[in-house]
């Protein structure tokens, strides 16, 4: 009588049981303020609990990598775009072509049919500098306009930038200045420029901040940081390189083999709707969003007057390209002496 009891209950509590896993898995690469926004707000939205993760792209890339025997996430978004491509190439993500393709801006939509539907444009920004106005003033250092600006002797120590192993922001940087100036023009750059950069930072997300905090005068990462800081009261200017710059178009994708599928599905869409999408100016993070049928945050960063690089994503999202421009920046721009 006893075992029937507990049987009885079993199968009264799995019939009671909530459809679908009710938690998924997620890395997110872009600012950490966006990240638990989203998730905060998707599960009182819906339900569902997110246990999320924020990891830079190169770490969230080599991540995945390392786990795709037995993947430990559902869903990766924010970051730039060139880690996801080089993701779906290596096998390591779920095609989902969503429904809504009408609902975003063209340069979204060519992420899909870039990667195999694989990936999805989920935001764009674009690379610049960003100073801290009392800290060049008390040294009497005016503000870079230009890449060419940035390999005087007089910024010695005080430039900062990612490390484009681990960021994909840094890496936007390395293939900008590439298609900027050419390779071989672009390396001998980077070798004048790396005289003068005092750290690498993890990520790219770093240099805003500190900038913000007077730790370093300059900055190189995307603009719309900087502008973040701006808005929250530090004295922090910004610019877009008077010769030209890159840009991102940060991801979006179902990891393969994730265990919570269906219910990740529901967070990609609401990510990408314009609910998800107004979360990243709510948090103080500006970047333009993928989504066309609301109004942006006015703060976000006008690119009015920006001369853009024309960025190949897919020969520089390649996971051969990325790993050659890496090891040859460690190996002729890192292994120098500052």
């Amino acid at each position: 009588m006893k075992k029937l009891l507990a049987l009885s209950a079993a199968f009264a509590l799995a019939a009671a049981a909530p459809v679908g896993a009710q938690t998924i898995s997620a890395y997110c690469s872009t600012n950490q303020s966006w990240c638990e926004l989203a998730a905060a707000e998707f599960t009182k939205a819906t339900g569902i609990k997110v246990q999320q993760t924020r990891l830079a792209t190169g770490e969230a890339l080599a991540r995945i990598k390392a786990e795709a025997s037995n993947p430990k996430t559902d869903i990766w978004w924010g970051g730039t775009g060139d880690p996801f491509l080089q993701a779906a190439e290596e096998g390591l993500l779920e095609a989902y072509r969503p429904t809504y393709l009408k609902d975003l801006w063209d340069w979204s939509v060519r992420q899909y049919d870039m990667s195999n539907n694989m990936v999805g444009g989920f935001y764009t920004s674009a690379i610049g500098f960003g100073w801290n106005t009392e800290t060049l003033k008390k040294k009497n250092l005016a503000p870079p306009k230009c890449w060419a600006d940035l390999t005087d002797a007089k910024y010695k120590g005080e430039i900062e930038m990612a490390h484009p192993g681990s960021s994909g922001g840094a890496y936007t940087i390395v293939a900008g200045l590439i298609q900027l100036m050419g390779e071989d023009k672009a390396f001998d750059y980077m070798k004048r420029l790396h005289r003068n950069v005092t750290q690498y930072t993890r990520s790219s997300t770093a240099q805003a901040k500190n900038v913000a905090r007077g730790e370093v005068g300059i900055g190189i990462s995307f603009v719309f940081g900087f502008d973040e800081e701006k808005y929250a009261g530090f004295p922090v200017a910004s610019a877009a390189p008077c010769e030209a710059t890159g840009y991102e178009l940060g991801g979006i994708a179902l990891v393969k083999g994730g265990r919570n599928t269906a219910d990740a599905k529901k967070y990609y869409d609401w990510l990408m709707g314009p609910i998800g999408q107004s979360m990243g100016a709510k948090a103080n993070s500006l970047q333009n969003p993928a989504n066309r049928t609301f109004t942006p945050d006015p703060k976000i960063p006008n690119w009015e007057g920006v001369k853009l690089v024309n960025y190949d994503f897919k020969k520089f999202g390649a996971s051969a390209e990325r790993k050659r421009i890496i090891e040859k920046w460690e190996k002729e721009v890192n292994a120098l002496p500052r």
